[in-house]
């Protein structure tokens, strides 16, 4: 980890579903940001802004497009590198132990939820595996979220939400990407404070000692589309 020190639980509470200070959690994370890493602040600017004047009602409806019902992607960033196989499992084993060390309590969320492990990361006291586990699951999973906000994928689902439901619950475009800014925002500090690489570095085939046995196993594939920070 750089000199930047990233608080990440702090920017953990970006991805809680939202409460009646979600506003000001935002403008603290953004002012933190403003301080420490310009490129995710600039990312963060949009989603702050709609934030801070946003009433629970609307953060909340928000938060549930996104990521729960009808969602553009989900926030369990092992299922999203596995989906429900195996190795997913073995994944949350060895999260759950760590999280079980570091004293985190994952609340009803399984251990690979996105702000459980971002809490994490600022607990691991094995630098080897903290890294590991950013470079090989948290970063790549990243990409992939981030491109299921992009504007054409966005327009394809909901057109099949709506051929396969007849109804579809009605959003401005702008405000269906507003979380993608803020995952772009986490991608730009975790690009400060861990060499997560080139999305070529990312996929090539490993041996995991934080997966421990299927290491050797993991072959990560790119989906087309994904996400591709360009600005290194």
């Amino acid at each position: 980890m750089n000199a930047i020190g990233s608080n990440y639980t702090q920017l953990a509470a970006l991805f809680l579903y939202p409460d009646a200070r979600f506003g000001e959690t935002a403008r603290g994370i953004q002012t933190y940001l403003d301080e420490h890493c310009e490129k995710a602040a600039q990312e963060l600017r949009a989603f702050t802004a709609f934030a801070e004047k946003a009433t629970l009602v609307e953060l909340e409806e928000l938060y549930t497009r996104s990521f729960d019902v009808q969602a553009v992607t989900t926030l369990d960033v092992g299922y999203v590198m596995f989906g429900d196989d195996y190795k997913r499992g073995e994944l949350l084993v060895n999260l759950s132990r760590e999280h079980n060390e570091a004293g985190i309590d994952c609340g009803t969320e399984l251990p690979d939820h996105l702000p459980n492990v971002l809490r994490l990361l600022d607990f691991m006291e094995k630098p080897e595996l903290r890294d590991e586990l950013v470079m090989k699951i948290v970063g790549p999973a990243l990409r992939k979220i981030i491109a299921e906000f992009d504007p054409a994928r966005i327009e394809m689902k909901n057109a099949v939400y709506k051929k396969q439901h007849q109804t579809l619950i009605e959003r401005s475009a702008h405000h269906g990407l507003l979380y993608g800014n803020a995952l772009k925002a986490l991608y730009a500090v975790l690009k400060e404070d861990f060499d997560v690489g080139t999305d070529e570095q990312a996929f090539v085939p490993y041996h995991s000692q934080f997966l421990n046995s299927i290491g050797t196993e993991l072959k990560l594939e790119p989906n087309k589309g994904e996400y591709n920070d360009t600005s290194r």
